[in-house]
């Protein structure tokens, strides 16, 4: 690989990290609205409607195609780096937020202190909860998808792709959910009913990001004349 090729690498690796972490921390800023998807009418699964679902999954299922897209490129452990690097930012964004909630509000400030408590007066919990879900489901992912590219020498993308995504988005879903109540956050009766409704909507996120995941390994293979299988090493 020529040094050109070299550096536009490793630029591509800092801006799909940059996606990574500006989706994690957005995602857990944004969580506390929730909104309605009805394709299925009002159906009800143990008192919780499907879909209503939090804002905050929005942006999550991008994380799991970008690490996926990362473990494919650039190896297991750039992965691990970006995920590590998504949690430090996801703590120093809730250190940020923790400041802005503690110092007063002047009387003429658009945003009262109370306003700014009801909107962000929960991301501490939130985000422990989300981090706590996510470190797991996270390193999850990443284990199982390179199990499979080992198991299948580098082929069946579609494979490696959905078993990870599927297994850590469950654990992901469970978790959060589960600590959520626990917090005091969400009641206990809609919790089978959000566990199910978030893990059905990732499941059909990760469905439709298959074939961009596809598109994105396929231009990068062919950009830097990769055999199936084989990653960029930028060490």
């Amino acid at each position: 690989m020529t040094q050109k090729d070299k550096r536009f690498a490793f630029q591509l690796y800092l801006y799909l990290g940059a996606l990574f972490i500006t989706s994690l921390v957005v995602s857990n800023l944004i969580f506390q609205k929730f909104f309605y998807w009805r394709p299925f009418g009002d159906l009800e699964l143990f008192g919780a409607s499907l879909f209503e679902i939090s804002v905050g999954i929005l942006p999550y299922p991008i994380t799991f195609l970008i690490t996926d897209l990362i473990s494919e490129i650039f190896g297991k452990k750039k992965a691990n780096q970006v995920v590590i690097a998504g949690i430090f930012a996801s703590f120093f964004s809730l250190a940020i937020v923790y400041t802005a909630s503690a110092v007063p509000a002047t009387e003429w400030s658009p945003v009262t202190n109370t306003m700014f408590s009801e909107v962000f007066g929960n991301t501490i919990v939130a985000v422990f909860a989300s981090m706590m879900a996510y470190l797991l489901a996270q390193f999850v992912d990443i284990q199982i998808y390179h199990f499979w590219k080992r198991v299948t020498k580098g082929r069946y993308l579609w494979l490696r792709n959905n078993f990870s995504t599927f297994s850590s988005q469950f654990i992901d879903t469970f978790t959060v959910v589960l600590l959520l109540c626990s917090f005091g956050e969400i009641p206990w009766e809609l919790f089978y009913g959000l566990v199910i409704s978030g893990f059905v909507f990732k499941i059909f996120i990760a469905l439709l990001d298959t074939p961009l995941l596809y598109l994105f390994v396929y231009l990068l293979r062919k950009r830097f004349n990769l055999k199936i299988g084989e990653e960029i090493h930028l060490d």
